[in-house]
């Protein structure tokens, strides 16, 4: 069996099991989109109240917002197995399953949930990205369609390589969960607004430590036709999603490395 059609086979199992109580999926899939439609209310009584920022307009950070929440969100979908990893694998000593069988770690754990509630917060910030499209007067061609897609699907592999890596620190620290939180959650909160508000030191982190802002700033700007206030050329806006799969390929490597200093529980 192939390594793709193994993961159907996981992924299938695991909406299989949520979808046994479809009342409860329901109500877990509207909580997502209420709490983070709450969230960009926030953010419009924001803009309500002092009009730009930085010279950005609400529909422009809106597109932030979108971006960025489609991609974390599905992120968190595909990628649950390693936002559990420490207490459920590694605490537990599970991992020495995974570990006697023929197959990809990276695969077992990646499949080990997939949580289809989250496609609350996906559709919500669906909505949002066409409400900030028409605010925005996005002109959607293919040039522009295929960048948004590439923005996407490198939000998603980044914040994977960011549930990877989190993963990862669980061999050496269990309870390495909260240090993590500040890549994820706080990195969705950081990307949710334009760059060039923050300060230098913040910027060059977002930038070359977690290169959040190459999944969101840099692309929406080529997207908007705007020039960039910091100075970075078009078409290197236009390539940055790129580095959003590299990010990922360097915490597979991070993964492996730990992985071979694994010390199982006995259990």
């Amino acid at each position: 069996m192939s390594a793709l059609r193994l993961y159907g086979r996981y992924a299938g199992a695991s909406l299989r099991a949520q979808m046994q109580f479809p009342g409860s999926f329901l109500m877990l899939a509207s909580q997502q989109a209420i709490v983070t439609f709450a969230e960009f209310i926030a953010i419009w009584a924001l803009f309500r109240r002092f009009g730009q920022i930085e010279g950005w307009t609400f529909g422009e950070v809106a597109l932030f917002y979108a971006v960025i929440n489609i991609s974390f969100s599905l992120s968190e979908s595909l990628a649950r197995g390693f936002d559990v990893f420490g207490p459920e694998f590694v605490r537990t000593g599970n991992f020495d399953r995974i570990l006697l069988r023929p197959r990809s770690s990276i695969l077992q754990v990646l499949g080990y949930e997939v949580r289809l509630n989250r496609l609350g917060r996906v559709a919500q910030a669906a909505v949002v990205m066409a409400i900030a499209t028409r605010l925005a007067h996005v002109q959607f061609d293919p040039a522009a369609i295929a960048l948004m897609s590439a923005t996407i699907v490198g939000g998603v592999a980044l914040f994977s390589g960011i549930f990877i890596l989190q993963a990862s620190l669980s061999f050496w620290a269990i309870e390495s969960l909260e240090i993590a939180n500040t890549l994820t959650y706080g990195g969705v909160e950081a990307a949710q607004y334009p760059l060039n508000i923050y300060g230098r030191w913040f910027r060059d982190f977002l930038i070359f430590v977690v290169p959040l802002a190459c999944v969101g700033y840099f692309p929406i700007v080529r997207l908007l036709g705007h020039r960039d206030p910091l100075g970075v050329p078009a078409w290197l806006c236009g390539a940055s999603p790129l580095f959003g799969f590299a990010f990922f390929a360097a915490t597979l490597v991070i993964w492996r490395f730990g992985q071979r200093h694994y010390t199982s529980t006995g259990s």
